[in-house]
């Protein structure tokens, strides 16, 4: 259950990074009106995040195998 947990939350945050990468390199305009698209700095923010949603993964899968 807690590894359930872990990769659900690991993988809101990888989708959510991925989204302000995107935006911020100016490929997704989605809410046209966001802050973040075509910023630089959204961009490397959004690749920090989605790596924290990685290691939150895979953590779950190491957990969920013993």
């Amino acid at each position: 259950m807690k590894a359930a947990v872990i990769f659900l939350l690991g993988a809101v945050v990888l989708v959510s990074g991925v989204l302000f990468t995107l935006q911020g390199a100016g490929v997704v305009h989605w809410p046209p009106e966001s802050f973040m698209i075509d910023q630089r700095e959204w961009t490397e923010r959004g690749i920090v995040v989605a790596l924290i949603g990685l290691g939150l993964i895979l953590t779950a899968w190491r957990i969920g195998r013993k």
